[in-house]
């Protein structure tokens, strides 16, 4: 150790840009989704990026516990990703993280102490809904209902109902308004319905913003039964399904833009769950449509309990609230589609719920 500590060797300790490093990183990465092709490829060289800034502070920061922990969790992303130490690296432009059309980086460039934290939100079936708060709900709410309605985004479904007899419904309709924002994207409106799942806004256009930066786009992954909506001014992302005759949706979005929202915005699903008296299950129980149907609508059904449950389990694996959501629309509607509904619903979960610990939900 040195006998004599210079002035300046505290004064290093101030120039520590770990959290530059931290917010390029996340800038590079947000929009990057783990279920599409080219993600490792791209996650691997933000990792880099990452790495190598790290070890361009490293003796500014090596008393600050934050590098560490920087360090530490790269290397752990790393080995998790198979990620090679050398090979190229994302470019970290200054100027992309003060594009003001680019949610992460205006999120990063407020010099936030973490990351932005992100929600989720998804309604398939008959219908089962998961809130913002990932709680889980199966409902009624026929007709027109709000499932988001902030200052950013309104999302509203419709739903019908799926047998005589029965008073669970599905969603045959959706409408979704990107409302504008700043330079960044005029007023943008999407509509599907049974059977007219467009891969354009109602405008006819694909993405809002210029043609540079296109801060919202729509992809078209399955014709006509499956697309993507990407807003990246406000790191928001939504998925649209046909599914047999009715729709599922699932959306990602900063909890921040989520609850930006006047007082009589209020009735939002998404946030607040359904109303009580909409409610079909009891504190996400659900009772078995067969003690409860009349003969005329339970023969419409070719389910068995023990059938239904074999064939969800074929799809599904972990019995958790999606398995039972999907064993509940069998017995109710005797549609096998519904199956592939609560198959793709856990799908959309896993792609967009950003803590792996909460995707399955189990009843009590």
């Amino acid at each position: 150790l040195p006998s004599v500590l210079r002035v300046g060797d505290c004064q290093l300790q101030t120039h520590c840009h770990i959290q530059k490093c931290t917010t390029d990183f996340v800038a590079l990465t947000s929009h990057l989704n783990s279920a599409l092709n080219g993600f490792d490829l791209e996650f691997c060289k933000a990792l880099r990026a990452y790495s190598a800034c790290t070890y361009r502070n490293s003796k500014v920061c090596r008393g600050n516990l934050v590098y560490h922990s920087a360090v530490l969790g790269i290397s752990d992303l790393m080995s998790q990703r198979n990620c090679s130490k050398d090979g190229p690296t994302s470019s970290t432009n200054p100027e992309v993280t003060h594009d003001p059309c680019h949610y992460s980086a205006r999120a990063g460039a407020r010099e936030q102490p973490s990351a932005p934290t992100y929600v989720f939100c998804g309604l398939f079936g008959d219908p089962h809904l998961r809130t913002f708060k990932d709680h889980f709900q199966t409902c009624k709410v026929e007709g027109a209902w709000p499932l988001i309605d902030n200052n950013y985004l309104s999302v509203q479904v419709t739903n019908v109902p799926v047998v005589p007899g029965s008073s669970a419904t599905a969603t045959n309709k959706i409408t979704i308004i990107f409302k504008s924002y700043q330079d960044c994207t005029d007023q943008k409106v999407y509509q599907a319905v049974t059977d007219d799942l467009p891969a354009a806004f109602v405008d006819g256009t694909t993405s809002g913003g210029d043609g540079s930066t296109r801060s919202l786009r729509i992809v078209e992954r399955v014709s006509g039964k499956y697309v993507e909506m990407h807003a990246r001014y406000m790191g928001t992302t939504v998925y649209v399904r046909q599914l047999g005759r009715y729709l599922t949706l699932a959306i990602r979005m900063p909890q921040e833009l989520a609850m930006a929202y006047e007082e009589s915005q209020d009735l939002q699903l998404c946030v607040n769950g359904c109303p009580s008296g909409e409610r079909i299950d009891a504190s996400g129980h659900l009772p078995l449509p067969a003690a409860g149907l009349p003969a005329a609508a339970h023969a419409r059904s070719a389910y068995t309990l023990e059938s239904a449950t074999s064939a969800c389990h074929e799809k599904m694996l972990v019995k958790d609230i999606y398995f039972y959501s999907c064993v509940f629309d069998l017995l109710t509607t005797g549609d096998a589609n519904f199956t592939a509904a609560a198959q793709s619903a856990l799908r959309d979960v896993e792609a967009l719920h950003p803590r792996r610990e909460r995707w399955h939900i189990f009843p009590r």
